[in-house]
């Protein structure tokens, strides 16, 4: 592997991410709204994704399908939370943040929020710079395989996503359980997707030598949504909101869709 274009994949990658993170600090500031930031996730990674390939020379084929694959689906999720956030204000997490830390929370949310997004972003990140980077064979089997696990992902992503929005619409109680389509199956189809999405990013970038270190992305990535701020953080609020869902978890798979337990 050229180390001189890993370099100058990772400083490409750091550059961006640093500069869109103060940035969109920046504009939280303004807008006295530090939620801004999970729009910005998405479109962080399709910022590097593009850095990358402006800058660095490697396969051209794969640096295409890496790009594309992270344009359609950072775009896809920064426009589906756009739409979903707009009008809802400051989320409660950073307003409780914002309550405690009074006139420091500027600074306390600099570190707290946005750089350590972007921390996670950059090692998230790493299939997209390390792939793109590579001077390895042309797209073979394991670049197909990754393609067809990111294709799944983003169907699980898009039609869960769907299925909720159409479920908060319904005017059915408040406390009612969403256990229909893809959420029969797991109960969070959206966050399977995600993990899915990266993980065949990440094996697209494995064939090029040291693009197998974006494995510890979807790794990270997958630890994230299943045990930090996805599954875990939210089903706390979720047992305790709606009636059933404890009943529901029984019989659910948390992340990995499965036929529903009998009770």
């Amino acid at each position: 592997m050229n180390g001189t274009m890993n370099g100058a994949a990772l400083t490409t990658a750091t550059v961006a991410i640093a500069t869109l993170m103060i940035v969109t600090w920046l504009i939280s500031l303004a807008l006295k709204n530090a939620s801004i930031i999970d729009i910005a996730w998405g479109l962080g990674f399709v910022l590097v994704a593009w850095a990358v390939r402006l800058r660095v020379d490697g396969v051209a084929s794969r640096q295409d399908l890496l790009v594309a694959m992270t344009t359609v689906w950072g775009l896809r999720l920064s426009g589906y939370l756009l739409w979903r956030n707009h009008g809802h204000g400051e989320d409660f997490r950073y307003r409780a943040m914002r309550k405690r830390w009074g006139s420091r929370f500027p600074l306390i949310s600099l570190a707290t929020v946005f750089a350590f997004q972007g921390v996670l972003m950059f090692i998230v990140s790493l299939s997209v710079q390390l792939g793109q980077a590579g001077s390895g064979p042309p797209l073979g089997a394991l670049a197909w395989i990754g393609t067809a696990t990111w294709v799944v992902g983003l169907l699980f992503e898009v039609v869960g996503d769907t299925q909720l929005a159409r479920f908060k619409r319904d005017p059915a109680p408040a406390d009612s359980v969403l256990d229909r389509g893809l959420w029969r199956y797991t109960r969070h189809p959206n966050y399977f997707g995600d993990a899915c999405v990266w993980w065949g990013i990440a094996l697209v970038a494995a064939e090029t030598g040291d693009g197998r270190w974006g494995l510890i992305g979807a790794l990270v990535m997958t630890v994230l949504l299943r045990r930090v701020s996805g599954v875990t953080l939210l089903e706390k609020s979720l047992v305790k909101r709606r009636a059933g869902y404890s009943e529901y978890v029984a019989r659910t798979s948390a992340f990995v869709p499965r036929l529903p337990q009998r009770g």
